[in-house]
C-alpha cells in the first residue's frame, strides 16, 4: 500500500533513469530499495523533519542520508528537482507568513481603547 506522498509508479518510472546505476563499477553492496530511498529523502524533504525523525519504514535515516549526499555530489539531486517542478499537483500550497507584508493602510493604525499608565488616579 502507497502511503501519502510517496511516488506513484508513474513517478518512479520518470526519475528512475536519473538515478546512478545500482550497482558501482568497483563492486560493493547495492543499496536495499533505491525508490524506498528516494521516498525517504523525499519524505524529509516535504516535512523538514530532521534525519534522525525518519520513520523507520524507511530504513535507517544514515542510509537515506548517504543517499542523499550521494546524489547530491553527483549533481543529479538537481536533475531530479527539475523533472519533480516541471508539473505541480497542486494538492498542498504552503505559505511562509514571515513574508506576507501588511497592506500600507494597516501599518500603524490605531486600535482600541487607550488605557491609563498604572498609578495614575483619574480625576472625579
Amino acid at each position: 500500500m502507497r502511503r501519502r506522498y510517496e511516488l506513484t509508479d508513474e513517478e518512479w518510472n520518470i526519475l528512475e533513469p536519473l538515478l546512478p546505476p545500482a550497482r558501482k563499477k568497483q563492486g560493493g553492496r547495492p543499496p536495499k530499495d533505491r525508490r524506498q530511498m528516494l521516498n525517504a529523502v523525499l519524505w524529509v524533504a516535504r516535512t523538514g523533519a530532521p534525519w534522525r525523525d525518519l520513520p523507520s519504514t524507511y530504513g535507517p535515516w544514515s542510509s537515506a542520508y548517504s543517499f542523499f549526499w550521494r546524489l547530491q555530489k553527483a549533481n543529479i539531486w538537481n536533475e531530479i528537482l527539475k523533472h519533480v517542478a516541471i508539473e505541480p499537483d497542486w494538492e498542498q500550497v504552503m505559505i511562509d507568513a514571515t513574508i506576507v507584508r501588511v497592506h500600507q493602510h494597516g501599518a500603524g493604525a490605531k486600535g482600541g481603547r487607550i488605557g491609563k499608565p498604572s498609578g495614575v488616579r483619574a480625576e472625579d
